[in-house]
């Protein structure tokens, strides 16, 4: 999983081709972490078809806050740079996160 953060969100996933999600998290969101391996396990799943990048908030509040990102976990996907759709919170849980995915093979 490519990890950005604010130098590289742009290029990695604003400017990309395609179709990305983008796990925001935070240092110290337990529910962030819970669900790391369900979505990392997603990437071996999914990952020829959509790329997979995470962002951790903490040290990117001013862009977490411009992508309306207000709490976490969020699990939200991007084409075109466009959010497209996301889950947030209790929303987040696996078998919302793979059925969002399958949405955009």
């Amino acid at each position: 999983m490519l990890i950005v953060d604010k130098e590289t969100f742009e290029p990695e996933v604003l400017k990309a081709e395609g179709t990305v999600l983008v796990d925001f998290y935070g240092d110290g969101c337990v529910p962030c972490q819970a669900l790391l391996p369900h979505i990392e396990g997603f990437e071996k799943t999914y990952g020829d078809k959509i790329k997979f990048t995470k962002l951790n908030t903490t040290g990117a509040r001013r862009l977490a806050i411009g992508q309306k990102i207000m709490g976490l976990p969020v699990i939200a996907i991007y084409q075109g740079g466009v959010k497209v759709e996301e889950l947030v919170k209790e929303d987040a849980t696996p078998d919302n996160v793979e059925q969002m995915i399958k949405k955009y093979l």
